[in-house]
């Protein structure tokens, strides 16, 4: 008898154990992963490299564009289940999908950076009657710059939208007394091919200048809620190995500049090497995601809430491990 209620209770306990351990990922789940073409990117190039290399066996599928309407779509079409994209273009698709994506970490903090000859140019009141050359028009870079011209009670700058930032490069070398503001690590190649161009001020510091509550995020990565709900298992073995690559991105520049030029982002390593410690490359997640995220799109908001798509987005947003 006492062998039997032995035999009942192991039972029981292994029954009990077994219901609190989540249902393994199958093994050939394909984790599909989009980014655009610049820093995001540059966050992840040593974890694509580690794919390739078989060092890490996770079935993933990297996907790198150039505009982000590209990543937005294959979001939307479920083509993708992970995407690094603009912070405020993450809020816009929460907005228009109805809670169809969650941000799981923000992959970048201000990248953009006024590039001058002119050393008058020092700080956004600098850019007052003047004409700035840029990209990112609908993006981060015209709705970071708008909010702080409007801060410092700017209302005579004009923006030039250009379609990328070799465009805008172009445009420098034809004339280099304009003023451009770009991300890096364009900013860093205009410098590199226009003589005399440099650093006038970062738009990350000039908004701490002007906010204490909020931070400029340039980049979040997202997932798909029903990838999310269905595979949390490889949602955190994403974040783990976005952390680490991100960790090998600023610990071992030399290394990733090489592999930054293979992926296409960047012509010549040694603009790779300056570039990445400009590129302000994280992986922030939980609170300190939530903070820094929702300060940065209720700044955006009351400024313009077609910025964010029209609204705030819910608590939903902001993806919490299971």
């Amino acid at each position: 008898m006492k062998k039997l209620v032995n035999t009942v209770l192991a039972s029981v306990i292994a029954i009990g154990m077994l219901a609190g351990c989540s249902t393994p990922e199958p093994e050939d789940l394909k984790v599909r992963v989009g980014s655009l073409s610049g820093p995001t990117t540059i966050g992840i190039v040593n974890l694509m490299n580690d794919v390739d290399t078989a060092e890490n066996d996770t079935n993933y599928e990297f996907t790198v564009a150039t505009q982000p309407d590209e990543i937005a779509a294959a979001l939307n079409a479920g083509d993708l289940d992970i995407a690094l994209i603009p912070a405020n273009l993450a809020s816009v698709l929460y907005n228009r999908t109805e809670g169809g994506i969650e941000v799981i970490d923000i992959n970048t903090y201000g990248v953009l950076y006024c590039l001058s000859t002119d050393s008058s140019i020092q700080s956004i009141g600098s850019l007052a009657g003047r004409t700035v050359i840029t990209t990112g028009q609908g993006a981060t870079p015209e709705y970071a710059i708008n909010y702080l011209l409007g801060q410092y009670g700017i209302t005579d700058c004009t923006l030039d939208f250009k379609t990328e930032g070799a465009e805008v490069i172009a445009s420098l070398q034809e004339n280099p007394d304009q003023i451009a503001i770009l991300p890096q690590p364009a900013a860093t190649a205009a410098m590199a091919q226009v003589e005399g161009l440099g650093i006038a001020f970062s738009l990350d510091d000039e908004w701490s200048g002007v906010t204490s509550d909020s931070r400029l995020v340039t980049g979040v990565t997202v997932v798909r809620t029903a990838f999310a709900e269905e595979h949390p298992e490889a949602v955190a073995s994403f974040i783990e190995d976005h952390r680490e690559s991100v960790d090998e991105a600023n610990n071992n520049v030399e290394q990733t500049a090489q592999l930054v030029v293979d992926a296409g982002i960047v012509g010549a390593a040694p603009i790779a090497q300056r570039a990445i410690p400009l590129c302000n490359i994280v992986c922030v997640t939980g609170d300190q995601m939530r903070t820094d995220l929702q300060g940065y799109l209720q700044t955006l908001y009351d400024a313009n809430p077609q910025a964010v798509g029209g609204a705030l987005p819910g608590d939903d947003f902001y993806y919490q491990a299971s």
